[in-house]
């Protein structure tokens, strides 16, 4: 006799058929089908002593987590069958709850090509820069000609995008807290870049007298270089990047300077410019607990340290107020800057919609 199939068998072979709405448009006690990515799983334990998977689907714009208990009937298949960076379509309920949005999942299956004509696009649930990447590139190089003015320094900046170029046009820049989307490296690395050009022109217009002179080249070398390291330290995924055995071991800052000495040693400058643009890369993150051997200890290496955290700060802030569901003049401070955000009141009439 053929094998009767359990419910939760037959639950996870049902066809899915409707058209699909994306995940971060559904709202609170909305049921629909929809396209995700299986971004984490992780398993843990009750108090109880009782394992549990604490799961996480989302699309480009929304990421929801929520617990497959032991004793569910998609249990198992969350267990043995679900894989993190796999394509999914189901059938869910959308709640906003006390422990943030969760989904109950009526129907799960992994989706197909055949699910394209209704939707599936494995691009749009995978974050991604607001800007397209070949145009940043572009601007980047740019900046490099048009701002560094040692023919040298330019040359080797230069060999090291160029070097480098399909990975820069790809890589998150970060596992989480900012940036951490397709192309986020380099969305990070331009804004750093146009921000230490302003600054090194302001404070050699504010300091004519600095001895020896701020070095503006080393400033906007130093924007383009910072994070160079994290092409070793990170490898993209499906779901976005995930730390590389040397990226562990010895992370971007020491990887950078290294990438900066490769290239170098084909691209030759000025010795003392190189230990001044070493010096950057390596003191670009200000404090031991963030992971720099050295502080800040030359005025070019200062501007590159400020213009790196600005940018990567107020990324951070703006993920907060975009994605806090808090409700309130405030937002609340599990998040990564871990404290809270004043947005102020709702405008007129907000409430009411």
């Amino acid at each position: 006799m053929p094998k009767t199939k359990t419910a939760a068998e037959k639950q996870r072979t049902l066809p899915i058929a409707a058209a699909a709405i994306p995940l971060h448009e559904l709202t609170d006690g909305q049921e629909a089908d929809l396209f995700a990515v299986l971004s984490a799983k992780t398993t843990l334990t009750t108090k109880d002593g009782k394992p549990y998977d604490r799961v996480t689907f989302r699309d480009a714009q929304r990421e929801v987590s929520f617990p497959i208990w032991s004793d569910a009937p998609l249990a198992a298949a969350c267990r043995d069958e679900w894989q993190v960076g796999a394509f999914y379509k189901l059938r869910a309920l959308y709640r906003e709850t006390n422990y943030g949005p969760q989904l109950d999942i009526r129907r799960i299956r992994p989706a197909t090509d055949e699910d394209r004509d209704d939707g599936f696009d494995p691009a749009a649930l995978v974050p991604a820069s607001r800007f397209d990447p070949e145009e940043m590139f572009a601007q980047l190089a740019e900046i490099v000609q048009e701002h560094v003015a040692d023919e040298a320094v330019r040359e080797l900046v230069a060999a090291v995008l160029d070097d480098n170029r399909e990975l820069i046009l790809a890589i998150p820049a970060a596992t989480r807290n900012h940036h951490a989307h397709r192309s986020g490296f380099l969305e990070h690395v331009l804004s750093v870049t146009r921000t230490c050009v302003y600054l090194a022109d302001k404070y050699t217009e504010l300091f004519p007298d600095l001895q020896p002179p701020l070095d503006k080249d080393l400033v906007v070398a130093g924007g383009v270089l910072h994070d160079i390291g994290k092409l070793r330290e990170l490898q993209t995924t499906a779901t976005g990047a995930e730390y590389t055995p040397a990226g562990t071991l010895i992370g971007h800052i020491l990887q950078g300077r290294d990438i900066l000495r490769e290239v170098a040693a084909e691209h030759p400058i000025d010795p003392d410019k190189l230990l001044r643009l070493e010096h950057v890369i390596v003191a670009h993150q200000r404090l031991p607990e963030w992971g720099a051997p050295k502080p800040p200890m030359t005025p070019e290496a200062l501007l590159v340290h400020y213009a790196d955290d600005i940018d990567a700060k107020m990324q951070m802030m703006v993920n907060i107020l975009a994605e806090d569901t808090t409700e309130g003049p405030l937002t609340g401070n599990r998040n990564p800057m871990g404290q809270k955000i004043y947005r102020g009141p709702l405008p007129d009439g907000a409430d009411d919609q």
